[in-house]
């Protein structure tokens, strides 16, 4: 006779989501990223590596950017959770939004919401960061395609700072 696999415990868990309530209950090892995509349907926060180090995931909590594959959803109880489609409640750019596209900070966009929520989390602490706290931020994230140079003119955009080949 064989008996029935264990069901997981779930825990309660009630957080903010993009300025919204959500609560739910959640298998203990959940990962955020995976309640964010799958129960919120946010999927603007992407699954890339897995381990904390692409950035492709980053969220703010409770306003500090923090890889979401890296947290269980459990850990966001009680937190308030900004992803990427939360950064412009009002459907307009933001001037870190703004910036990436007058930059071309793009190109497939895969790596995009994480750039967006890390430097939204960095210019809301921080509105004047000098050059190396920009490049220190942003160096955890990984981005195959635009060299990362226009990432860094988005990036002193925001920032107010003189963009390379301003006059």
């Amino acid at each position: 006779m064989t008996s029935a696999p264990a069901r997981p415990t779930l825990i309660p868990i009630s957080l903010t989501v993009n300025g919204m309530p959500v609560d739910g209950a959640v298998p203990g090892r959940m990962l955020l990223t995976d309640f964010l995509r799958d129960t919120c349907g946010l999927t603007g926060t992407h699954i890339g590596c897995g381990h904390g180090t692409c950035g492709a995931c980053t969220v703010l909590m409770d306003g500090e950017a923090v890889r979401a594959c890296l947290l269980f959803a459990a850990q966001a109880d009680g937190c308030v959770i900004t992803t990427v489609e939360g950064i412009s409640p009002d459907g307009k750019l933001t001037p870190v939004q703004q910036a990436f596209q007058d930059n071309h900070g793009m190109q497939c966009g895969f790596c995009t919401p994480g750039f967006v929520c890390s430097l939204t989390g960095l210019l809301a602490k921080d509105p004047a960061p000098t050059e190396e706290t920009i490049v220190d931020t942003l160096n955890g994230h990984l981005c195959r395609c635009t060299g990362y140079q226009n990432i860094l003119k988005a990036a002193r955009q925001a920032a107010g700072r003189p963009v390379e080949g301003d006059q």
